[in-house]
């Protein structure tokens, strides 16, 4: 892919998922905002790209409100003159059972995750429809907002907020060329290191350098953060631009296309269902074949 002439803004860019876009988005050609809390991570981050021959500025923020992401936009525009792709991907975690997670618990993960997306989105889309060239949103989703997850109101009910975003907003700037689609990521990072199945197995990865297992790659779809990048780039060129309004998962050697909800079973009554109807033929109809939610365990292979 060929982003010469490009420029992105990456959230949360200093570590991690977000380095990774950074530097493939950076290695394809582009010039690349790179976006942290730690203004360390940030040196680091654009230290690592302009070293391996790309361009790059940071900047230090913490997403969410308006102020930070007007920031993030200006910094593209001042240092580089425009603005053409924007990936959203900082965020947070303040993982809590129902009962015990907190107000501010709640508020942090959705003001970072789906207030920090609204409001960068909101800035790169003004910038975009201005210079009148087109461009590419990418939101940063998860399998948390796709099924659900233990321990994870706050965080599950921001990523599923995002892909309806991505949704409304591929709507929204159709007619201005501006593309909008939700990736739903899964890799090696500190948050997947907690699942006790993956936490052993990545850390020998990371320990020998040897590749993670074929099993864990393909049947999990969990690899590196380097493999979900590919996607990254691809979302941002030219060679998606008829792209939008979709949910795309990535990771390790698997590529997949989230289905959007829909109407699975559908039955009528004439003149309405009352709540004694509805129990007569929940079960026999459309009750019949109940959705699964919750994220699946992992199926580990018997030696």
């Amino acid at each position: 892919m060929d982003l010469h002439g490009k420029v992105a803004v990456v959230t949360g860019s200093g570590r991690g998922l977000g380095l990774a876009y950074a530097q493939a988005l950076a290695a394809a050609g582009a010039a690349v905002v790179v976006n942290d809390v730690d203004p360390g991570a940030v040196d680091a981050a654009v230290a690592a790209i302009t070293a391996a021959g790309g361009s790059a500025a940071g900047a230090v923020a913490a997403v969410g409100d308006s102020e930070a992401a007007e920031r993030l936009v200006e910094t593209a525009v001042r240092e580089f003159g425009r603005l053409d792709i924007l990936v959203t991907n900082a965020g947070i975690l303040r993982d809590r059972v129902l009962w015990k997670m907190t107000d501010d618990d709640f508020d942090a993960v959705v003001k970072v995750h789906l207030r920090g997306t609204f409001t960068c989105a909101r800035a790169a889309a003004v910038r975009m429809r201005e210079q009148g060239t087109g461009g590419r949103i990418v939101l940063i989703s998860s399998p948390a907002g796709q099924r659900g997850n233990f321990g994870q109101t706050n965080y599950a009910a921001a990523k599923a907020g995002i892909v309806a975003m991505a949704r409304t907003w591929a709507l929204e700037l159709a007619r201005s060329g501006i593309t909008v689609n939700a990736v739903v990521p899964v890799a090696a990072t500190e948050m997947t290191k907690t699942i006790p199945v993956f936490a052993p197995l990545i850390e020998e990865s990371e320990r020998t350098g040897a590749p993670l297992p074929d099993w864990l790659r393909r049947d999990e779809g969990l690899g590196t953060v380097e493999d979900v990048a590919g996607l990254i780039t691809f979302l941002a060129s030219d060679a998606a631009k008829d792209i939008t309004g979709q949910a795309i998962g990535i990771g390790g050697d698997r590529l997949a296309l989230w289905a959007h909800p829909r109407e699975k079973a559908v039955a009528f009554a004439a003149g309405g269902w009352s709540a004694d109807a509805i129990a007569e033929h929940w079960h026999d109809g459309v009750g019949a074949e109940p959705e699964t939610y919750g994220i699946p365990a992992p199926q580990v292979p018997e030696a």
